[in-house]
């Protein structure tokens, strides 16, 4: 796929969806970003900002035919726009599972369906959906992040196979810890129980100073403009730590993989 193409990104207001957004334009694409509220975003240069939220059917349609109109066509879909949350499976409340489902895997479901229609009649496009190693590793006290991401990648896997015969094809980019602001300021749930207190307040200083000492998002947004841009590939981890994941998951048997992880976490 050339460089010219029309790229929709949602969540570009931080992290790595901004610094995506940034890639495309330099690039030379033509860069749609989705922002919950346009008054509040900082601007990117060379990139409209488009009011979208995805956990919202009517503003992500409207957001799509805005997009539209002004490109007549989509190329590019990035699903970046995502939320975490921390704490053990039992303290997680049903309105904070919801919550996070709806925003990281209908939230996905929304934006892919909104433009589907577009690429199908173009016969064309690439959707590139951003995972974790999370999509592919259990993280203590992270079950409903972790969850929504496994559920994130079956769903990619599958659409891939619905949709490669109107010429268009679905990625996954699985990136491990990355410094922003939404893992810096992680939400904690709101429930807590005292038996996990201690364990917890263990996992969630791990998750700080691996989030602390972790790279900026450039790395991801470069692996997520060559999954969009490059020859498909399912699944793309960024250079270190998430390649490295990636290659343990696969060539490891569970037992060191299941210590290594429980080691990262300060659970030893």
């Amino acid at each position: 796929m050339s460089n010219s193409k029309v790229v929709v990104i949602t969540g570009v207001s931080s992290g790595i969806g901004r610094a995506t957004a940034e890639k495309f334009s330099k690039r030379g694409s033509q860069v749609f970003g989705t922002v919950r509220n346009t008054a509040k975003a900082k601007p990117i240069p060379g990139v409209a900002l488009i009011e979208m939220d995805i956990r919202d059917e009517a503003s992500v349609q409207k957001g799509i035919r805005a997009i539209i109109a002004q490109a007549t066509r989509i190329d590019v879909l990035v699903n970046s726009a995502g939320m975490t949350l921390i704490g053990s499976t039992e303290e997680t409340s049903i309105d904070e599972a919801q919550s996070l489902l709806d925003t990281n895997v209908l939230g996905v479901l929304r934006t892919t369906q909104a433009v589907l229609p577009h690429m199908r009649k173009q016969g064309s496009g690439r959707i590139v959906n951003i995972s974790s190693v999370l999509g592919f590793l259990p993280a203590p006290y992270m079950s409903l992040y972790s969850a929504s991401k496994h559920a994130v990648e079956g769903l990619s896997e599958t659409l891939d196979h619905e949709v490669r015969q109107f010429g268009i094809r679905v990625a996954l980019v699985e990136p491990s810890f990355t410094r922003t602001n939404l893992d810096l300021n992680a939400p904690q749930t709101a429930s807590k129980i005292s038996d996990y207190s201690r364990e917890f307040g263990v996992v969630s200083q791990a998750i700080q100073r691996n989030v602390q000492k972790a790279p900026e998002p450039d790395g991801v947004a470069d692996t997520i403009v060559d999954a969009a841009l490059g020859a498909w590939k399912m699944r793309r981890t960024p250079k270190g730590e998430a390649s490295l994941l990636a290659k343990l998951r696969r060539f490891m048997p569970a037992g060191p993989v299941e210590k290594g992880l429980r080691k990262t976490f300060g659970l030893g």
